[in-house]
């Protein structure tokens, strides 16, 4: 059996062969190669744009793959969503398809674009979105930088934000999202009704969400006197439930946690005042829900 599985080339690729890499699979991408290498002998890769991808899944020319829910929709593929995979090149949130306009404009609404012209890559989505507002405007492709192209070349645009720097620094202002969006593992319906490619996909699936859950996670473990338990514990966040057995001491106590990496600085000195002692951080790949 032999998965052919689809990796996004582009500005997903990095963050896609690092999430793979916490999951448990070492993907090799040569600097000339659309072949990466991947250490699983049923599993064979292929760089594909994620524009693209949704579609050569739908064909069958891959059974899987990794793309965006807005470039799914985009061309109105027909494949099998087997996991929301919410992580993007910046950030391990979703991104926004938004509508924009200069900020010197008088737009305030899709309504106010009647007539107009808006540039973007998501021809389709862009238009299926105004046919729903009943706003009439011309839809025109743009290749790349759109963001300069209001107000001369255009009147707004639809583009892909996640934290909105970007539209910022060229002056334009959102007044609409049109498209929330997140990464995707898509599957072939033929493929995924094969046992074998199925068993392979879920296993990929649980693998891969447990590389995200774990995302920004730490883990924490430390030793504490008995006296000392319920100090320590009033320190860790109240919805944690830490794991606590018994040392060779029964005086002692060990604590396991898992928490928020952002907090682990300011709690660990607040652990250490509350009497805790080998206190030890320790970086996470997985948590399997």
């Amino acid at each position: 059996m032999k998965l052919k599985l689809g990796i996004p080339k582009g500005s997903l690729e990095s963050a896609t062969v690092d999430l793979f890499r916490r999951a448990g699979y070492v993907i090799t991408i040569g600097s000339r190669s659309y072949f990466p290498g991947i250490d699983d002998p049923e599993i064979e890769c292929m760089l594909i744009r994620a524009q693209e991808m949704a579609r050569y899944v739908e064909d069958g020319i891959l059974d899987a793959g990794l793309t965006g829910r807005d470039w799914v929709e985009e061309n109105e593929a027909d494949v099998v969503p087997v996991a929301n995979l919410i992580y993007a090149k910046q950030s391990f949130g979703k991104v926004r398809w938004v509508l924009a306009v200069p900020e010197s404009s008088p737009f305030q609404c899709a309504k106010d674009l009647e007539g107009k012209i808006i540039a973007t890559e998501l021809v389709g989505t862009t238009r299926r979105y105004l046919a729903s507002h009943g706003v009439t405007a011309k839809v025109e492709f743009s290749w790349g930088a759109t963001e300069v192209k209001p107000p001369i070349l255009a009147d707004a645009i639809v583009e892909v934000t996640e934290t909105g720097s970007s539209l910022r620094a060229n002056k334009l202002k959102i007044i609409d999202t049109v498209l929330e969006s997140n990464t995707q593992l898509i599957a072939n319906k033929q493929s995924w009704e094969d046992p074998a490619k199925r068993r392979k996909l879920e296993d990929m699936r649980m693998l891969l969400e447990g590389a995200i859950n774990a995302l920004g996670k730490v883990g924490l473990m430390l030793n504490v006197h008995r006296d000392q338990l319920a100090a320590v514990l009033n320190v860790l966040p109240a919805l944690k439930r830490p794991t606590i057995s018994h040392l060779s001491d029964e005086q002692w106590l060990a604590v396991n946690t898992i928490l928020d990496e952002t907090t682990v600085r300011d709690i660990i000195p607040r652990l250490k005042q509350a009497g805790a002692q080998g206190i030890v951080e320790y970086p996470l790949n997985k948590i399997v829900l």
